[in-house]
């Protein structure tokens, strides 16, 4: 089969490679229909998460049909075309019983914190991820979902993970009627955060990167304020005036450990690797947030410490939420609103790529070339 293959920092390709196999009772095997890259298989590709390996196909966003099962899995048969979860969880362990699907102990039991996720280094378990024809998915009566017959499939690729990160970093956030919400990251996890802020009753919504596409894109699509931040002296200072000084109720990391915007950071946290990635945007967030307001966190980071300003976050009395989309917890509600017109996830949609040029569809996603938002990946298997 063709698949994604990782040949170290900025070096990937499709090659062929072995079809997977069933290799436990509960497995099933997916043909993909349509995968994605992520913002987080960005930091794979630049090199910033421990442990990834060359070889490696990552990719945790895909679709795709049923092609073969387990003798132990009751829930799908042959034929199904299913959303499959970013998360690899097993149903039954403490916290999937908790609904924390996004952190399975039996999935990636020799990590203390992440659970299993698809394509995404062996720290979250090693598994092979969507990037390719076919994929191995454990656990298949759990997470994978039937596609609603009447569901365009491109709406049903993002919500394995796009969709149900940005509901729950607003779920974190606690936000309700009125709030003034600021979302630091003009990505598509951003974009998605600040539309589905609405849903929870925002009164405000802004959203800060410094990228102007996209900027200009989720003002029109959310709709929301967005606001160049190389155009701000002082991001801190800027959110607390629009606040009259009060600051935002609910200030929401879409970044994690690869933003711009502070020297400092990006040179001890992406140059010297001394920290687990620039916190730039957690420096913000805790900085612009009121106080007893609340900090949620879908920005990746890695295992190990960043500088952050602990001291601020005591003294104001802020909440901080973060976790891993526990996606299968949130996809009945997001199908019903897909299913209502109430989200159109497809519209971020800017770029369809055939698998075979995954390289090419790399480094337009990573570079921000050709006003990229977000991009899909078509195996040649595919049959739409």
């Amino acid at each position: 089969m063709l698949a994604m293959d990782y040949r170290g920092p900025y070096r990937v390709r499709a090659v062929q490679k072995p079809e997977p196999e069933i290799e436990h009772p509960d497995d099933c095997i997916v043909r993909v229909t349509r995968s994605c890259i992520c913002g987080s298989d960005l930091h794979l590709y630049h090199g910033f998460v421990p442990d990834t390996r060359v070889g490696s196909t990552f990719g945790h966003e895909f679709i795709g049909i049923v092609v073969e099962v387990g003798t132990n899995v009751q829930k799908l048969k042959v034929g199904d075309h299913v959303i499959v979860p970013f998360n690899i969880s097993c149903g039954k362990c403490a916290f999937c019983k908790q609904e924390l699907y996004g952190n399975c102990h039996e999935s990636n039991p020799e990590a203390t914190a992440v659970g299993g996720i698809f394509g995404y280094s062996h720290t979250a378990g090693g598994f092979h991820g969507g990037q390719a024809e076919y994929v191995r998915v454990p656990y298949a009566d759990v997470g994978p979902t039937v596609i609603p017959s009447e569901m365009d499939p491109e709406n049903a690729v993002l919500l394995t993970d796009v969709v149900p990160t940005a509901y729950q970093a607003c779920e974190m956030g606690g936000i309700v009627s009125g709030d003034t919400v600021v979302i630091f990251g003009a990505g598509p996890i951003g974009i998605m955060a600040a539309k589905c802020a609405w849903l929870f009753g925002a009164g405000r919504v802004i959203v800060i990167d410094n990228i102007d596409y996209r900027l200009e894109f989720v003002r029109n699509y959310a709709p929301c304020e967005a606001y160049n931040f190389d155009e701000m002296k002082d991001v801190v200072e800027f959110v607390k005036r629009t606040t009259d000084w009060f600051g935002a109720d609910v200030c929401i990391d879409a970044v994690g450990c690869e933003a711009n915007g502070d020297g400092w950071q990006s040179l001890t946290g992406k140059v010297l690797l001394l920290q687990s990635g620039s916190a730039t945007a957690l420096h913000w967030a805790i900085n612009s947030v009121k106080k007893g307001g609340i900090v949620s966190i879908v920005g990746v980071y890695g295992p190990t410490g960043n500088l952050i300003p602990i001291g601020n976050v005591v003294n104001k009395g802020i909440t901080i939420r973060a976790n891993q989309a526990s996606v299968k917890r949130n996809l009945p509600k997001l199908i019903d609103h897909v299913m209502e017109g109430r989200l159109n996830p497809k519209e971020i949609i800017t770029h369809r790529i055939p698998l075979e040029n995954v390289s090419d569809a790399y480094r337009i996603f990573s570079d921000k070339l050709d006003n990229c938002i977000k991009t899909v990946l078509i195996p040649p298997s595919s049959n739409f």
